[in-house]
């Protein structure tokens, strides 16, 4: 673990925080998606008038 730790850091090293900032993002979308949340601008919403 060790190893493969040293690794990650010599090639992701300058880039890490950018990446693991956006898998907290993307962890955060997917619960959201999972909840279920509504209140997304991007949602379509439909009108059912007859």
């Amino acid at each position: 673990m060790l190893i493969v730790g040293l690794i990650v850091l010599l090639l992701f090293g300058t880039r890490l925080p950018s990446v693991m900032r956006s898998l907290g993002e993307g962890i955060t979308e997917f619960k959201k998606g999972m909840k279920g949340n509504d209140s997304d601008p991007n949602t379509r919403i439909e009108d059912h008038r007859d």
